[in-house]
């Protein structure tokens, strides 16, 4: 196991033996498949089985009495995302889709969809982003009106991970208009049988993703499946973005960090003009560079979950500062890998190619870097 997790007082017993075990099952698991991108969709189903299998989306899907760990979440997402970033990416939507349902869907709504969710036999999406809504969560535009018993909802979402695979989708969506002019917003859980909600578009990403567009065309949901209230969508959906979002700056040190050894093997191998690539005092001093600042930002990435864990509440600072600085960082270091690889880091297939595609949607999703500064200053600002 990396040792990481043994240098520090963040960690218990627990979370170090977890680590081992994720370590293991990628290297059993993960690894053999993480270079094989011809159908991402089959690719995702078949994660999400290994992960149910092997215990660990207990760690992603909340309950209705328990709060997520975030350490565990956080080092799972970096063990699987070390291998393969749609492992990663299968992993963590079954968290963010049931959030929401574990923290306010009716019970018998919430055991249902929650406890399949855990046993990798529903796959779930989180259907938030539109084509005219991205970072701007409140000027969504899908409705769902009030139709005797049920709700009535129109409109498309886009680039929902997961779309045309899942099983279930929760749902954000306008109920109506709060007083300053933007949109109340309410969640639901919608299956993926119910009349009128279908995939209209796949789309094809620099790596591969299963992720496309739904449409919903006079979706009748019944009025028990939304989650919560009338009006508790934005909270719902502020909150689990919250929770998660130091994760994906795990997931980007999981990538740094393979990039990061990858280069180190690469540079001790690699001769040119008569000495190893790694004698060169250039390539110590990006090696040196790159190890610096991931250290900085596991740090900060593990700082945010343990004060989650440790204290509960809202952490929005210090989780947007781990997701901005990780994937920000992140992105340096697989390209500095890329660099050292000379030529070879540009052939399709290899490992530091394939990290370098990998790594570019997480300064994007859930917020992309911009926000993030945007959100920490906002913090920072009203605390001062």
């Amino acid at each position: 196991m990396e040792q990481f997790f043994h240098q520090l007082p963040l960690f218990t017993a627990e979370h170090r033996q977890l680590a081992l075990r994720v370590s293991e099952l990628a290297t059993r698991e993960i690894e053999p498949r993480a270079s094989l991108e011809q159908n991402p969709d089959q690719q995702t189903r078949d994660f999400v089985i290994i992960l149910a299998r092997a215990g660990l989306l207990h760690y992603a899907v909340a309950t209705a009495n328990t709060r997520l760990d975030v350490r565990s979440l956080c080092l799972i997402r970096e063990g699987l995302a070390y291998s393969s970033a749609l492992a990663d990416v299968a992993f963590v939507m079954q968290g963010l889709s049931t959030h929401p349902i574990s923290r306010a869907a009716p019970e018998h709504v919430r055991d249902f969809w929650i406890s399949r969710a855990v046993e990798g036999k529903a796959i779930g999406a989180f259907a938030l982003t539109e084509p005219e809504a991205g970072s701007d969560v409140a000027s969504i535009k899908t409705a769902a009106k009030k139709d005797g018993e049920s709700y009535l909802i129109d409109g498309t979402k886009r680039f929902i991970s997961n779309a045309g695979i899942a099983d279930f989708y929760t749902v954000f969506a306008r109920t109506g208009t709060r007083a300053d002019g933007r949109s109340e917003l309410s969640a639901f859980v919608v299956g993926k049988k119910m009349p009128g909600v279908g995939p209209t578009e796949q789309i094809e990403m620099i790596a591969p993703h299963p992720i496309g567009e739904i449409r919903f065309s006079e979706c009748h949901v019944p009025a028990e499946d939304m989650v919560g209230r009338p009006g508790d969508g934005f909270g719902l959906a502020m909150e689990t973005l919250d929770v998660f979002r130091p994760s994906v700056g795990a997931a980007a040190c999981g990538m740094a960090r393979r990039a990061l050894d990858e280069a180190l093997r690469f540079a001790t191998t690699r001769r040119q003009f008569g000495r190893l690539l790694a004698e060169h005092q250039l390539i110590q001093e990006k090696l040196a560079d790159m190890v610096t600042e991931l250290d900085a930002a596991r740090l900060l990435v593990y700082r945010a979950a343990y004060l989650k864990d440790a204290y509960g509440g809202r952490f929005t600072r210090e989780a947007s500062e781990a997701k901005l600085f990780a994937t920000e960082v992140a992105f340096r270091v697989v390209d500095a890998a890329v660099q050292i690889h000379g030529a070879a880091g540009l052939v399709h297939g290899s490992t530091v190619e394939r990290l370098y595609r990998d790594i570019r949607a997480l300064r994007i999703y859930e917020g992309t870097s911009e926000i993030q500064r945007l959100v920490i200053a906002s913090q920072l600002l009203r605390d001062a």
